[in-house]
């Protein structure tokens, strides 16, 4: 279990660190016709517009969801192949929860919001697109770092 925890906790940080940057090249319309990057609107889902909080806030949800992969989905992965497909739907799961239902509704909206008003579509499908890359590093990481883990050091229990 520990194995699993750790692996998916470090493989979520990694790709939640290459999703953020993908989103810290993005912006997202507003509703008064201007732009915002997409990072100042991760923060505003706790109360703030500082780029650094949503950050932080985006990689502890990283390793939170890397985590639960490991927790969850960790004994399916019997290939760094398996992992990459397993971390996609993964990934595809959480762009549903994540992107399309919490968010907005923590920022006001109506769920699938995003999907809804046509200035956001070309945002949403870039979120699809970054969740599966998110899912598929997540799911490539943790295969690797199980396999290494268990490689060095045979842990009594642990699969």
């Amino acid at each position: 279990m520990k194995v699993k925890l750790l692996s998916g906790s470090i493989g979520g940080v990694v790709a939640g660190m290459l999703f953020g940057m993908m989103m810290q090249m993005m912006n997202a319309p507003t509703p008064d016709g201007k732009e915002m990057p997409m990072m100042a609107m991760v923060a505003m889902v706790v109360g703030s517009s500082s780029i650094v909080a949503g950050w932080i806030y985006h990689l502890f949800n990283s390793m939170v969801i890397g985590a639960i992969f490991g927790v969850v989905l960790g004994n399916r992965v019997a290939s760094f192949v398996s992992g990459v497909g397993l971390g996609a739907l993964y990934g595809m799961v959480w762009w549903i929860l994540g992107a399309l239902i919490l968010m907005p509704v923590l920022l006001g909206m109506s769920p699938f919001a995003p999907l809804m008003m046509p200035p956001m579509r070309m945002v949403a499908m870039g979120s699809l697109m970054g969740h599966l890359i998110f899912g598929s590093v997540l799911g490539g990481v943790f295969s690797i770092l199980r396999s290494r883990v268990h490689s060095y050091c045979e842990l009594p229990g642990e699969q």
